[in-house]
């Protein structure tokens, strides 16, 4: 893939991804959701790298089966950021991945699957980080808004 090819690929991956974020702020269900503090505070210390590795992970183990064991009820509500994350974007169940992401159950996720889901993990939760900016105190180091996440 060349340069111009990687950069649309991206530029339609974005797209998808807030077009999709759009459609389910629509839902009363998944509008609610937002990260406590105590998850907040954990996402920037951990950082992207970390919870975009734990966001795969989590996606791969709890959704990625043909048949997940507790298929419905394997994501907890909440203890990590990319928990709630899973329950705002509707990768919490391969039910939900099948209504709102049209990828049927049934059958293993693909990386590729995992991979698209996971990002929009993560811009999920980076959106909640930017809607709720840290408030800085006098040894804080401040945390650039466009970054919510080194």
């Amino acid at each position: 893939m060349d340069d111009a090819e990687q950069h649309g690929a991206e530029h339609e991956e974005q797209r998808w991804i807030a077009e999709t974020l759009g459609r389910l702020s629509h839902s009363k269900f998944r509008a609610k959701f937002v990260l406590s503090d105590k998850d907040r505070a954990y996402a920037r210390d951990k950082g992207k790298a970390v919870i975009n590795r734990h966001a795969h992970e989590m996606l791969r183990d709890r959704v990625g089966a043909a048949e997940p064991k507790n298929d419905g009820r394997q994501t907890p509500w909440r203890g990590h950021p990319v928990f709630t994350a899973q329950h705002a974007t509707a990768t919490c169940c391969r039910g939900c991945i099948e209504k709102w992401h049209r990828i049927p159950q049934g059958r293993t996720l693909t990386d590729d699957e995992v991979d698209r889901l996971a990002d929009l993990v993560m811009a999920w939760i980076e959106r909640d980080l930017v809607n709720h900016p840290v408030h800085p105190v006098h040894d804080a180091q401040p945390v650039h808004p466009a970054h919510p996440l080194r």
